[in-house]
């Protein structure tokens, strides 16, 4: 069976996204905004809400995936890079999670959280290592 597309222009499938992710459906946000992705693959905002969605599902590799292509397309927005680091650290990726992790902390050293974050993941380094 042929797969159809949501109704709507591109712009309707972000809006209804965000509205699934802010009714706490992050599952359904993901599979709507992976379409807006889809057709519009430079977009910084359906990215970011495509990135959060799969983050919240719990589909960290494709968090992983959608906050690098977020990095790509905005290198200095220290929230793509504070995404990817937690992305990565949930996918079990540590090394890529400090690195980006400590990019967002360089950029945004006034967030306390990205630092608090980025203590977390360098101790699960750390203990691993041991």
């Amino acid at each position: 069976m042929p797969e159809t597309s949501p109704e709507g222009d591109v712009y309707e499938w972000y809006q209804r996204g965000v509205q699934f992710l802010r009714d706490g459906n992050p599952a359904a946000a993901a599979t709507l905004l992976s379409r807006a992705a889809d057709a519009e693959p430079g977009s910084r905002s359906i990215l970011e809400a495509l990135a959060r969605a799969q983050y919240d599902a719990g589909r960290y590799q494709e968090a992983v995936i959608s906050f690098t292509a977020l990095t790509a397309v905005s290198p200095t927005d220290d929230y793509a890079h504070f995404g990817l680091g937690l992305s990565a650290s949930r996918a079990g990726e540590l090394r890529l999670a400090v690195e980006h992790l400590a990019l967002a902390v360089a950029m945004r050293p006034d967030a306390s959280h990205y630092a608090r974050a980025l203590r977390g993941v360098r101790a699960r380094r750390a203990a691993q290592s041991s």
